[in-house]
């Protein structure tokens, strides 16, 4: 006597739980991460009209591929803001022209104004 199997039926596969479950992993992702504040720098439009006479010329910062030079003295970074405060000579709004050359990545200027950015009454243009 033959035994006859019933015929396996292949059965359609449910995503509803899957979906669920990427939901809830995304959820928990997301509550679970760290939000970092990014700092910013502020930056001034030029303003068309003629610049204030100003008593003391301005401060000249080089920074290129090799370093960071202040009115043709190689500088350290971190002794940026007691450089400039000693050559500015007392001026209570002294000024600074930043030029960059070279092969400056965007985090090397951004690593040079930070600590200029500091200096109450310091004005800071960037020329390329």
């Amino acid at each position: 006597m033959p035994v006859r199997l019933a015929a396996f039926r292949r059965r359609r596969l449910s995503l509803t739980s899957l979906i669920d479950v990427i939901f809830l992993l995304l959820l928990f992702f997301m509550l679970s991460s760290t939000f970092s504040k990014h700092g910013e720098i502020r930056f001034l439009a030029a303003t068309q009209g003629a610049a204030p006479a100003a008593a003391e010329p301005p401060l000249f910062l080089r920074l290129d591929g090799d370093g960071l030079s202040l009115n043709g003295v190689v500088i350290d970074l971190s002794r940026l803001p007691e450089a400039i405060r000693a050559q500015s000579g007392g001026d209570p709004a002294p000024r600074v022209i930043v030029a960059v050359t070279g092969a400056v990545t965007a985090q090397a200027l951004v690593d040079v104004l930070a600590p200029l950015a500091r200096i109450d009454g310091l004005q800071v243009t960037v020329v390329d």
